[in-house]
Formats: C-alpha cells, sequence, structure tokens
C-alpha cells in the first residue's frame, strides 16, 4: 500500500507534521505522552520503509521540544513547549547528500534551505537560514 504519498513517487516533495506528542504533551499526561511518541515512531518507521524503497531521502526535525519534559522542575506537570535543540536527521537511502558538520546551533530557518538544496533548486539570497547538506 501507497504510504504518505511517497510510493507512488508523483511527488518531487511530500511533508508530514506529527502532532501527537505536541498535542499530548500539553495535557501533562505521561503515560498518553509515551504513546503518542511511540505511534509517531512507528509512522516515522514506515515512512522511512518507503524512502528506502523508492529513494526519496527522508528528514525529521521539530520546531520546538514538548514530550521529552514531562515533569516540571516544581514537581508537577509540565505542559508548555520546552526550548531544549531539537535533532535534525536526514536518511537518504542512495547515498547520494550527508549533513554538513556544524559548530554552531542550527534553526528551523535553515529547513527550506536544505529542503530546496535536496531538489536541486536555488536558495534565494533573502533566505537567512543555511543549508545544512553536501
Amino acid at each position: 500500500a501507497e504510504y504518505m504519498g511517497v510510493e507512488g513517487g508523483q511527488f518531487p516533495f511530500v511533508m508530514c507534521n506529527f502532532a501527537p506528542p505536541d498535542m499530548v504533551g500539553h495535557t501533562g499526561k505521561y503515560k498518553q505522552a509515551v504513546l503518542a511518541c511511540e505511534a509517531t515512531d512507528v509512522a516515522i518507521g514506515r515512512i522511512k520503509d518507503a524512502c528506502e524503497k523508492t529513494g526519496y531521502v527522508l528528514l525529521v526535525t521539530s520546531d520546538h521540544g514538548n514530550a521529552e519534559q514531562m515533569i516540571s522542575p516544581m514537581g508537577g506537570p509540565h505542559t508548555a513547549h520546552t526550548t531544549n535543540r531539537v535533532p535534525f536527521y536526514m536518511f537518504d537511502p542512495q547515498h547520494r547528500f550527508l549533513l554538513k558538520s556544524t559548530q554552531t546551533n542550527t534553526t528551523l530557518q535553515d529547513v527550506a534551505p536544505s529542503v530546496l538544496h535536496l531538489l536541486g533548486l536555488d536558495i534565494p539570497k533573502e533566505m537567512d537560514g543555511k543549508n545544512l547538506i553536501q
């Protein structure tokens, strides 16, 4: 079965936002947040498998944290976004691209230039972010 439009190969770019870890994280309910993270992990695994079959490059990142901190320093539930660093992962089944080594924090503004690079498109000079892929 086609998964997320990847296996059909008709799109040069497919994006998906997985909201469960964030949305359930806002409830402050630990067990439910764990289940949301596990379900998201399964879904990303399925997308990775589809990317492996079709040669799509998979990028995984986030704009903020939430479910990784469910207990506040005061001991109660933590229900707000966090400012923890988030990862930027790339899976390229055909080994065409590599992530650049960076000495500074990367930011959300670096995602679009990286995607444009993967698509072989010019990065507009107006974009302040940096391409993270070589």
